[in-house]
């Protein structure tokens, strides 16, 4: 079989992702605070962007100022003396006298340590266990092993690691490890290099709790009745009245299940909200948030200097005015989106604005798209990881976007509205006879929603709520 060479023409047509559409749509995945981030990395990286500051006149700066340039009277005015006749110290004095000005003021708070300097952070778990560890009079080697021991504890101060994968790892043996461990379970909080939940309760109430037997027969004997919250069976199989039982019980609610709680190191996330919807005469009014991101625009001095470079440093400029340029344009593009998108749903949700979540409508993406003639895949890069502050509280965009319950009567009702309905019932109910998912189910249909009971129980999970038989309190 002879192979040859041929030479072809072929017209076809391709999309192609161009760096600036690729630019475009990262820029509308971005939230408020990773758009300033943005910005304020492309103002150093390109010459030829430049931040547009509004200039503002600051009343103190300029009496300031004023008092600056005012001229301190030179007590050797009087006839013609010589420099050295002044009285130097007479004119210090009259100097160190007159007004301070602001720049000194500012050089002054620049002497001082930064706001960073002086933060501070709380004592880790970790860092707490060494402090006593370094305090103990125990063996070299248990005090290396329960060092081991220390770093291998999560957040909450349980030992999630077996004694044979941390020997494995290490130069210990499985003994010496059990000694360190013992170790640190005497160090303070109490209940820390527990294995399980029992192990924790046990090391509290022999710590705390010594007496009482019953407290460690419920908690070493019935745990799992225990986290049912079946007392009765409890009662049974200790041969006790429900009476002591339910005693012994308060007393174990006031046990710590995670003693590493209190040097938690996880800070709080704070939202930022990228656009605000206020009332103004009677309507809804969109308001994006601009507030940290700078206002772009191109340095006239680059667009002078053009003509009297080099070619390599035109095409050099030429280029960073083009991506200067296109930045801006999307930036603005972006922002324009965002309106449209808030604006579209304010039109289509706009009971839920006027009176709460309640009122909340089923929506999809389609509906959106369709409104401001998009295309679906835009409109969920724009509600992603972006915030909207309302009178009714700060929510995600996509809290917006809800699949519909059928009513028995009227228009559907949206699943999130349901969600919220479900936990007011289970907030109102007697924690001695909580309500079962059916019971959920029929309160529901009396309210003309109908929904089956695996999608309450569903719905019940997704709120972190327990089971009607987890929730149940006899005191």
């Amino acid at each position: 079989m002879a192979f040859e060479l041929k030479q072809q023409m072929r017209l076809s047509q391709q999309l192609v992702m161009t760096p600036q559409l690729q630019q475009a749509i990262k820029l509308l995945q971005l939230n408020h605070l990773e758009l300033s981030d943005l910005i304020s990395q492309e103002l150093v990286e390109n010459p030829v962007l430049e931040e547009e500051i509004e200039q503002r006149v600051d009343p103190m700066a300029e009496r300031a100022a004023g008092e600056a340039e005012a001229p301190i009277a030179d007590p050797n005015a009087e006839g013609t003396k010589d420099q050295q006749d002044i009285d130097w110290e007479k004119y210090l004095e009259q100097y160190q006298s007159s007004p301070r000005t602001g720049s000194e003021i500012r050089r002054d708070f620049d002497d001082m340590p930064g706001y960073e300097q002086t933060l501070t952070r709380s004592e880790s778990l970790a860092e707490h266990l060494m402090w006593q560890l370094q305090m103990s009079d125990a063996d070299s080697m248990v005090r290396e092993a329960a060092l081991c021991v220390i770093h291998n504890l999560d957040d909450h101060g349980y030992l999630k690691v077996s004694m044979e994968d941390m020997a494995s790892e290490g130069n210990y043996t499985v003994e010496l490890l059990e000694d360190g461990l013992d170790l640190v379970q005497t160090f303070d909080p109490v209940g820390v290099g527990a294995r399980d939940l029992r192990e924790c309760l046990l090391l509290q109430i022999d710590t705390h709790h010594t007496k009482n037997r019953l407290l460690r027969s419920i908690v070493s004997d019935h745990m799992e009745q225990l986290t049912k919250r079946n007392y009765k069976a409890i009662g049974r199989g200790l041969r006790v009245p429900m009476s002591r039982i339910v005693d012994a019980c308060k007393v174990l609610a006031t046990l710590e299940a995670k003693p590493g709680r209190e040097f938690s190191t996880e800070e709080p996330r704070y939202i930022t909200p990228d656009i605000h919807v206020i009332k103004s005469g009677g309507e809804w009014v969109v308001q994006l948030n601009e507030d940290g991101v700078p206002k772009l625009r191109v340095s006239n001095y680059y667009k002078n200097v053009l003509s009297g470079v080099k070619k390599g440093d035109k095409e050099f400029i030429q280029e960073k005015l083009r991506s200067a340029q296109w930045l801006i344009r999307s930036i603005y593009q972006r922002q324009r989106t965002i309106y449209k998108v808030m604006d579209s749903i304010i039109k289509q949700q706009k009971p839920f604005f006027d009176e709460g979540i309640s009122r909340l409508k089923p929506m999809i993406l389609r509906d959106v798209a369709e409104d401001i003639g998009m295309h679906e895949s835009t409109v969920s890069r724009v509600t992603s990881n972006k915030y909207v502050n309302t009178p009714h509280g700060t929510f995600s965009l996509k809290f917006f976007f809800n699949s519909g319950i059928q009513r028995g009567e009227g228009e559907d009702v949206a699943s999130e509205m349901v969600k919220q309905r479900i936990a007011a019932i289970v907030n109102e109910e007697n924690p001695r006879k909580p309500y079962s998912d059916q019971k959920l189910v029929d309160m529901l249909a009396g309210e003309n929603i109908k929904i089956a009971r695996r999608t309450v129980a569903k719905y019940r999970d997704m709120l972190g709520i327990l089971s009607s038989s987890q929730r149940k309190r006899l005191f």
